[in-house]
């Protein structure tokens, strides 16, 4: 039982700290990138549809993203997406391929940007403290059903917490290499 709870735990942590990952992974660092565009949702015969799925994006240039959709019917749809999403870039549309001409950040903006990817780790710390709750509930419920005793019980919370104290360095390794990866130049 004791093992579950930690496995359980383990897991849970990991899943915040890969969301965290995918969340940091669309925040632009004036490099062009296909995970800028990759998860953008485009209204495809009725069906929101991610944009890696409809289209080949790549980059041609450091600063430039080209999407050439499968369909060239799909055109439209793609630029209307893109022009819907918080990336803040206007595509440049030449009947086969969007183009998207990534600016290169201003010092506020890297900044902002900054400010943005801390305040999405500490969620993410929050949601591993979380975690850390729910066990230590599941380890006192199992202690007072007999189910382990009073050792296991302290030795299972010595765990979590260490557990805790990883993962939450984890999500702060992942945070600073994303803000340096938007204040270097």
């Amino acid at each position: 039982m004791l093992k579950e709870v930690i496995r359980q735990t383990r897991e849970d942590m990991q899943k915040a700290i890969d969301a965290l990952g995918n969340d940091l992974s669309i925040i632009r660092t004036g490099r062009a990138s296909t995970s800028l565009v990759e998860k953008i949702r485009v209204e495809y015969y009725g069906t929101a549809t991610p944009m890696q799925q409809l289209a080949l994006i790549s980059i041609p240039e450091p600063q430039l993203i080209a999407i050439r959709p499968f369909d060239p019917s799909a055109i439209k749809e793609i630029e209307r997406a893109l022009l819907q999403s918080d990336l803040g870039i206007t595509p440049n549309n030449d009947g086969k391929i969007i183009r998207l001409k990534i600016p290169s950040l201003t010092e506020e903006r890297r900044r902002n940007l900054a400010k943005q990817v801390h305040s999405r780790v500490e969620e993410t710390r929050i949601t591993i403290r979380n975690h850390r709750r729910t066990a230590l509930k599941d380890l006192s419920d199992l202690e007072k059903e007999k189910m382990i005793t009073k050792d296991d019980f302290y030795e299972g919370k010595d765990e979590v917490q260490s557990l805790t104290d990883d993962f939450a360095k984890k999500a702060g390794e992942v945070g600073q290499a994303k803000e340096d990866e938007i204040m270097s130049i």
